[in-house]
């Protein structure tokens, strides 16, 4: 059972969760939802693909959530004369020392900000498969574990597609989360041109917050509590993407996983030490729909997998939330 303490823990966490939110509105504004998504993304251990059209801030998104953190931070530019090498490391033979040395890559980073990764190699872009998921780096035999905390933004332009490689159905799916920005409403871009008309709104962003930090905060999102009705909500969702007959490709069982670290990361940013099936309901969007993929049928309609997963929950029962609070407990009104 949770005691006081660990709900005042909780409670100071999410604190500083907030003013990160908070530094990084300060550069992307207007867009409270993209900014939520992507440190639910960092406290659920996950990696972030931001996809959209060119200039509505996807690298400023991923560049102020790594200023408003004091780790390291790498960038790398995908280019299609990208090395798998140049991403994960090199082994160097030391003339003097006559042995090799190990050159650590830009994955070696806390967090690691790819841009525009759909126009490196297929080569390239797989030598991250092994750092997204298993947060390690292996050379010539030798295994070496990446910083934590590890997440990898990658940002990629969905209209340019002269010249680029598609991401392969096994290295979206390594990413928790995809978010599109969107372009600003009237209001937040008048804010933005009296605002940043003439400096960058990052050259003024200070770190609101250690790594340290973060990673007890990442800690209390394992500690959240998700029901067992809520836990088969999220199982019927996923089942029902692999029997929907506009999709010729489901979500795989790591997707179930991911959607419920996701919901437990957004249930710790309310202040709550469980989970509700609206945390999953809310995430399932951003969480399924990159990973599928639609029927030609479903293509030449014009129905996008973000139209067919708000179907799906349209159609799966949703349990009673106010019947699952912590540990079977009655959730208190007004969660």
């Amino acid at each position: 059972m949770t005691t006081y303490e660990e709900r005042a823990s909780l409670s100071d966490l999410t604190d500083t969760a907030d003013r990160v939110r908070k530094s990084v509105e300060r550069v992307i504004e207007g867009k409270p939802e993209a900014v939520r998504l992507s440190l639910t993304v960092l406290l659920a251990e996950g990696h972030l693909l931001i996809e959209d059209v060119p200039g509505v801030g996807k690298t400023m998104l991923a560049k102020a959530l790594a200023r408003s953190i004091d780790c390291s931070v790498r960038r790398i530019q995908f280019t299609p004369d990208l090395l798998p090498s140049d991403v994960t490391g090199v082994s160097v033979y030391d003339q003097e020392r006559k042995e090799f040395e190990f050159k650590p890559g830009a994955i070696f980073a806390q967090i690691v900000i790819g841009d525009e990764i759909n126009r490196a190699s297929p080569k390239t872009q797989s030598a991250m498969l092994e750092s997204m998921e298993e947060r390690q780096v292996t050379i010539d035999g030798h295994t070496y574990e990446l910083p934590d905390p590890f997440m990898v933004v990658a940002t990629q332009n969905p209209v340019e597609m002269e010249g680029t490689y598609p991401l392969p159905e096994a290295q979206r799916d390594r990413f928790m989360a995809r978010v599109s920005i969107g372009y600003p409403s009237v209001e937040a871009e008048l804010e933005m041109l009296d605002v940043h008309g003439g400096v960058s709104p990052l050259d003024d962003l200070q770190p609101v917050a250690h790594a340290h930090d973060i990673g007890k905060l990442i800690d209390a999102v394992r500690e959240v509590h998700v029901a067992e009705t809520v836990r088969r909500y999220a199982v019927d969702l996923v089942g029902a993407t692999r029997n929907h007959p506009e999709l010729r490709l489901g979500a795989s069982p790591r997707a179930t996983l991911q959607l419920l670290r996701a919901a437990k990361a957004s249930a710790a940013l309310a202040g709550r030490d469980y989970a509700l099936p609206d945390d999953v309901q809310n995430l399932a969007v951003p969480v399924l729909a990159h990973r599928l993929l639609p029927t030609a049928q479903a293509q030449l309609n014009r129905r996008t997998t973000e139209q067919l997963v708000v179907e799906i929950l349209q159609r799966t029962p949703v349990p009673d939330a106010q019947q699952w609070g912590p540990y079977g407990r009655p959730a208190p009104r007004g969660h």
